[in-house]
């Protein structure tokens, strides 16, 4: 910023102070970033399943090729791999006993997809685990570094 010369203004030394403070924060991942990433695992972890419960349905024929011929099949494991690849991001900058859990949050969306899209009951049990499941990402959530 200064020429070298003289000394800097107020404006320089102010600037130069946001510019190394922006650097610092830039360097240090946000904690939410990682739990954001995991989130989106669960969705396509569900997404996944609905797709390879639906390609299973409609197995033209048994065997391996009937699986690696069957759209739906191979839609679902691609996004089971792409969940695996934001996994690995994920744990790249978090904290894995925080992550890891959250998770869970895919037997929820895997009960709701499945109430919507197959017609699956809930019945108080499966209620019950949903509830317990989210009470206990909630309260894993809360111990995490900050």
């Amino acid at each position: 910023m200064g020429n070298g010369v003289g000394p800097e203004t107020d404006l320089e030394v102010k600037l130069s102070a946001a510019v190394t403070d922006s650097t610092r924060i830039s360097e240090k991942p946000a904690h939410r970033q990682p739990v954001g990433l995991v989130f989106c695992c669960t969705i396509l972890g569900a997404a996944a399943q609905i797709l390879m419960k639906t390609g299973a349905n409609h197995l033209a024929q048994p065997g391996l090729l009937g699986m690696a011929t069957n759209l739906p099949l191979m839609g679902g494991y691609c996004l089971y791999g792409l969940s695996t690849l934001l996994l690995v991001l994920a744990l790249k900058d978090g904290e894995l006993s925080l992550l890891y859990p959250v998770i869970a949050l895919t037997y929820v969306w895997v009960t709701v997809l499945s109430f919507l899209i197959f017609h699956d009951d809930i019945n108080p049990w499966k209620l019950l685990g949903i509830v317990l499941i989210v009470s206990g990402v909630t309260v894993l959530g809360k111990g995490g570094k900050r």
